[in-house]
């Protein structure tokens, strides 16, 4: 695939973009040969570049993405380089406002285009946060390594009676706050809890049980979470947590491990919650080898095969 094989690719999947989040170009998925270093994002007017490793046709395709601006609905480039450490960003076309959000099915979701780590949303997870929204009326929910709590606000805007957000970074919580603020939510029955979750257990038994349960870990965080060790500890304890008739959304986002390595733990540390389906990934973040990417396992919990 050639640069300006990219650029068809753009015009013709930026054409009917919205002001809602989409992703334009996915390298990542492996099927483009040779830009699996690339993705490129549509927030409504804005072009946001991620490059994970520096390929020689770098300037090139910068000065591509400059170009295709100046001629299409987009006013701002943003160009962030993963490969180099702090991963700065760089505005090369316009400017941000400040209080920036993305938009995900009319929800609004604070985005920092300029931090040095992750922008406050994982686009990949809409499917993911879709399903609680259509799963939450009248729940209680616990979302657990909440980040900056997209989970919370679907889980609200769907009708939940109470969503308990969990995350040992105060800092994605306050953020999290924002979110529901930007989004005019009442916050009665919504907590956040900075809190570490493999040692906070007994406390949040205390607020369950709880019928809608998401776990969205990193596949690896040093000092906190480690998944190949971690989940199974988790896993362990959802039983004292769950309601008879709990619905649990496990998610994971490691490519070294596959959809078998949950249920297998699941089958051996929870038995009651039965699989139930794997939700699909989005079509624009199209894998090699889905197994390799984002799976979002939903779980049923079943007491005395009732």
């Amino acid at each position: 695939m050639t640069i300006e094989d990219i650029k068809a690719h753009l015009e013709k999947n930026t054409s009917t973009t919205t002001d809602e989040f989409k992703r334009v170009f996915h390298g990542r998925g492996g099927l483009y040969e040779g830009w699996r270093h690339l993705t490129i994002d549509s927030i409504d007017d804005i072009l946001s570049v991620a490059l994970y490793f520096q390929e020689d046709s770098e300037a090139e395709l910068i000065d591509m993405l400059i170009s295709f601006i100046k001629y299409s609905k987009y006013k701002t480039l943003v160009v962030q380089k993963r490969y180099l450490q702090g991963s700065p960003s760089e505005v090369l076309v316009g400017e941000l406002e400040e209080n920036l959000y993305v938009i995900e099915n009319g929800i609004k979701i604070k985005l920092n285009l300029l931090s040095n780590k992750n922008s406050g949303y994982f686009p990949d997870m809409k499917n993911g946060r879709s399903f609680v929204r259509e799963n939450a009326k009248d729940k209680r929910v616990l979302n657990l390594f909440s980040y900056t709590c997209a989970f919370s606000l679907a889980a609200k805007f769907g009708g939940a009676y109470e969503v308990v957000n969990v995350d040992m970074s105060k800092g994605s919580l306050k953020v999290g706050m924002a979110n529901h603020s930007l989004n005019n939510l009442d916050p009665r029955g919504t907590s956040f809890l900075p809190y570490n979750i493999l040692k906070s257990f007994s406390a949040l038994k205390k607020k369950g049980p709880y019928d809608l349960i998401i776990i969205d870990p990193p596949s690896f965080q040093k000092g906190s979470f480690e998944a190949t060790k971690d989940y199974e500890k988790i896993i362990k304890k959802l039983p004292q947590l769950a309601s008879e008739d709990c619905v649990l959304l496990s998610c994971l986002n490691s490519p070294n491990l596959d959809s078998n390595f949950i249920i297998e733990l699941m089958k051996e540390w929870a038995p009651s919650f039965r699989f139930i389906k794997k939700l699909e990934n989005l079509e624009e973040f199209a894998s090699l080898d889905e197994e390799k990417s984002l799976k979002n396992l939903v779980f049923q919990r079943k007491i005395n095969n009732k």
